[in-house]
């Protein structure tokens, strides 16, 4: 089956005949430029949640990387791990967004975060 893509201009077109809600499927896809026009516009996005935009899910890596931790740290994380897991998602949540300024979604940016984080077995 064919993708569709939407584009910024595609968005534009949605709002003007009233269509407030774009809903994103394994054959709907928006490009980065038409999310952020929905934004701007306060369109409604539905999606499933566990695959945000611009993150696309990366099984071979994924995997890879979740096998690589795994064997090197057998034991589950203890409260400090938690805590040391907690500051790493924080530098890296403060190193994005020193990077992107404003252009970066901060509840997307933890997610992205969150998602690395459990699939390296970090919980």
């Amino acid at each position: 089956m064919a993708k569709t893509f939407f584009t910024e201009r595609d968005i534009e077109d949605l709002f003007r005949q009233g269509i407030m809600t774009v809903t994103l499927t394994d054959d709907v896809v928006m490009t980065d430029l038409a999310y952020e026009k929905a934004r701007k516009l306060e369109m409604k996005i539905a999606q499933p949640a566990e695959n945000p935009p611009a993150a696309p899910v990366r099984p071979y890596i994924n995997a890879s990387a979740k096998t690589a931790v795994q064997s090197s740290a057998s034991a589950p994380c203890k409260c400090e791990d938690a805590a040391r897991v907690a500051e790493i998602k924080a530098k890296v949540h403060e190193t994005v967004k020193a990077r992107l300024g404003n252009a970066v979604d901060e509840a997307m940016l933890d997610a992205v975060i969150d998602r690395v984080a459990k699939d390296l077995g970090l919980g």
